[in-house]
């Protein structure tokens, strides 16, 4: 969906061989602005389920490129899914970005993107300008959200109509299906996996993120454990974090909050954009 005021093309590059697509793979992106390079990657649902209608002002001054992750969208189906998910992810976006001679930017990470934007910041920090993670994930449990995620690996259609018309839009029919059961699995798997290991998604490693990085998450967010913001907060003592009181799992989209977070993304970009250019 394009951004209100800003000209949109939907490109696309070839890959070789993804992490995440087990092969060649084609990534399709939503290109609009100019400017600095900014990343934004979607969450396990997609990209159209929460766009990015309302950000037109605060994404002023950036080039926005929006991929759709191999298994999403139009990009290459099926994707592998599976407990190393994120990683794998973080993998086919480097190989995105080299694809389009991007060497350096900022990324914008919403839930799954959020988790895979902060292990690019882990993993490749010569890469990334700043991170914002929004509706950040760090537990690899989440047991609060078994149910949610069982709901999706058996009974994708229970989430209603409405959500499954957005999907099969954006995914196709009756491929929306397998991709949310897919990616429910995924989420059981990643806490089954953490049984006898480290509770955290990152495996010890967030306190190693060390580029600019701002958080900014919705009180009300169903998916968050009550122990995740806090600990995060243990790891990173240096991160803005920005917790919306009318937020939910998406405040840059909800009717509530989206202003709030635009005035929080605005001043972090803004303030990111003067720091690389001295003033």
């Amino acid at each position: 969906m394009q951004l209100p005021g800003r000209i949109e093309s939907v490109s696309r590059v070839s890959l070789s061989n993804s992490p995440l697509a087990g092969g060649p793979t084609e990534i399709y992106y939503r290109d609009s602005g100019s400017g600095v390079p900014l990343i934004f990657l979607h969450g396990g649902w997609g990209y159209e389920i929460y766009p990015l209608d309302k950000q037109a002002k605060a994404l002023h001054g950036h080039r926005v490129l929006i991929p759709d992750r191999s298994g999403y969208g139009r990009s290459t189906k099926p994707a592998i899914f599976g407990p190393d998910l994120h990683q794998r992810a973080a993998a086919e976006t480097l190989l995105f970005l080299d694809a389009l001679d991007i060497r350096r930017c900022n990324f914008w990470g919403h839930s799954d993107g959020a988790v895979i934007a902060a292990m690019l910041g882990i993993r490749a920090p010569e890469r990334c300008l700043g991170l914002v993670l929004e509706a950040f994930h760090y537990d690899r449990e989440k047991i609060s959200s078994r149910d949610f995620f069982q709901c999706m690996a058996s009974d994708p259609a229970s989430f209603g109509t409405r959500v499954a018309d957005v999907l099969r839009k954006e995914h196709g029919d009756p491929y929306w299906d397998l991709l949310l059961r897919s990616e429910g699995q995924a989420w059981l798997d990643i806490a089954r996996a953490a049984a006898g290991g480290t509770r955290d998604l990152f495996h010890g490693e967030l306190s190693k993120l060390s580029v600019p990085t701002v958080f900014i998450h919705g009180a009300e967010d169903p998916r968050t454990e009550p122990w995740e913001l806090e600990a995060v907060r243990r790891e990173l003592p240096d991160a803005e974090m920005h917790v919306i009181p009318s937020g939910g799992h998406s405040p840059h989209s909800e009717g509530s909050s989206w202003k709030e977070f635009n005035h929080h993304l605005e001043n972090t970009l803004v303030s990111w954009s003067n720091l690389a250019s001295g003033t």
